[in-house]
């Protein structure tokens, strides 16, 4: 796995290895220790699966009470993800990174805790996994 600071430095771009051959392809989404070797303090406590049609905005959701960070992948399809950086301390507070997220590139993004986040539905369906 890849390990990528973006625009924001908190929010990361991961780019699984992905290992194919003729039958398909296989790839770790999640590993706790190299995870936690690129700083990521990622305690798996939720899994949410969302299936969208073309067009729709799911977001910006954000928690005040018991911040979540989370990790968004697309298993089916193509969606905009967009973090928004609410953390008023910050530098980059108003600010956001955006990027396309899909099946075929396989890329995943870490949304910290103290941003908001949400997504555009760009293909026909998508079915996003966070």
């Amino acid at each position: 796995m890849l390990f990528e600071p973006t625009y924001i430095p908190e929010i990361i771009l991961i780019t699984p290895q992905v290992f194919g051959d003729e039958r398909g392809f296989f790839m770790e989404t999640y590993q706790a220790q190299r995870f936690g070797a690129a700083g990521l303090p990622f305690i798996y406590v939720q899994d949410n699966h969302s299936g969208s049609q073309h067009g729709t905005l799911r977001g910006l959701h954000y928690q005040i009470r018991q911040p979540q960070g989370k990790v968004i992948r697309v298993l089916v399809g193509e969606i905009y993800d967009v973090a928004v950086d609410l953390r008023r301390w910050s530098p980059t507070f108003g600010q956001y990174v955006g990027i396309e997220l899909s099946a075929k590139n396989k890329l995943q993004i870490w949304v910290p805790a103290g941003f908001a986040h949400g997504f555009y539905v760009q293909s026909d369906w998508a079915e996003v996994a966070y």
